[in-house]
């Protein structure tokens, strides 16, 4: 199974990703996690380092394939997950789903792609291009990180749209969403009302989420030594075990940008008037 997390960026997609690619280890799942960002930090967390890239890779031996062995570019990290960084193009040239072709091209050639039960592309920021989008032509669900606001809600709608542009080509469904950080969730709620897609799990905001990023750990890494965070490490194994329950998923309409916007101020504006909030709906809803 190939799995492609979209979602805005910095909405916590490579921390997700990470103590995802743990969870379905730890349900005996083979685990490859490609990071699909010029950043290279998508596994810093399983691996405790920046690995170097395909990229690198593919230019420090002048790109003959066939000097290249699957030891030069899969690393292991925490729980025996793979880790892949495809790196990305120089700034204002070239294209990132270039990047992740070549990646796939090369991970095919060394008979790799297919030895694992997961790979996992953790993909930055939102669909604005094709070259964005190029993951989702090796996955087979796609799974959007969005928060309880309408930046993150605007970029799932457009993720929603390239999914459905990509099920034309093969078959590629969407799993559902995943809050992140957020103490609430009914702007997620109205959305999937209007764009039926499955809720797989809303995360709180936690500080021992962002503490784990900072020392280079995973939260399974850190619950190692302090059995209290295992019920954090319980919203990932709940995640995974509804990825392994091998759900039907959906291919969704996606709202009109106009009709989005709408449907979410209309909300905002109910829900605090009859809470007699006093807002600004030109900060206030901007801020969400």
């Amino acid at each position: 199974m190939k799995l492609a997390v979209y979602g805005k960026g910095g909405i916590g997609k490579s921390t997700i990703s990470c103590n995802l690619s743990i969870a379905l280890a730890r349900r005996g799942q083979k685990v490859l996690q490609i990071g699909c960002d010029p950043k290279h930090d998508s596994t810093f967390t399983l691996t405790n380092f920046l690995i170097p890239t395909i990229i690198d890779t593919l230019q420090s031996k002048d790109y003959h394939y066939e000097d290249i062995w699957p030891e030069d570019i899969i690393y292991k990290g925490y729980n025996n997950v793979s880790c892949v960084e495809a790196g990305g193009p120089p700034a204002g040239a070239g294209c990132g789903g270039y990047v992740v072709g070549e990646t796939v091209k090369l991970l095919k050639e060394l008979n790799a792609f297919y030895e694992y039960d997961i790979i996992i592309f953790d993909v930055l920021g939102d669909v604005v291009c094709g070259g964005f989008a190029a993951p989702l032509n090796y996955a087979d669900y796609c799974i959007i990180i969005t928060d309880n606001g309408f930046d993150a809600l605007f970029a799932a709608n457009r993720i929603v749209a390239s999914v459905r542009e990509k099920s034309h080509s093969h078959n590629l469904k969407l799993i559902g969403l995943i809050g992140n950080r957020t103490t609430s969730r009914d702007l997620i709620n109205e959305y999937v009302s209007h764009c039926p897609i499955p809720i797989l799990e809303v995360l709180p905001l936690i500080e021992d989420i962002r503490v784990s990023k900072v020392k280079g750990q995973t939260i399974f890494e850190l619950a190692e030594k302090n059995i209290e965070l295992n019920y954090i490490c319980d919203f990932y194994l709940n995640i995974a075990d509804q990825i392994l329950s091998c759900p039907e998923g959906v291919v969704a309409k996606e709202l009109v940008d106009q009709e989005l916007f709408s449907i979410l101020s209309d909300f905002y504006l109910k829900s605090n008037i009859k809470t007699n909030k006093k807002l600004d709906i030109k900060s206030d809803f901007l801020i969400i």
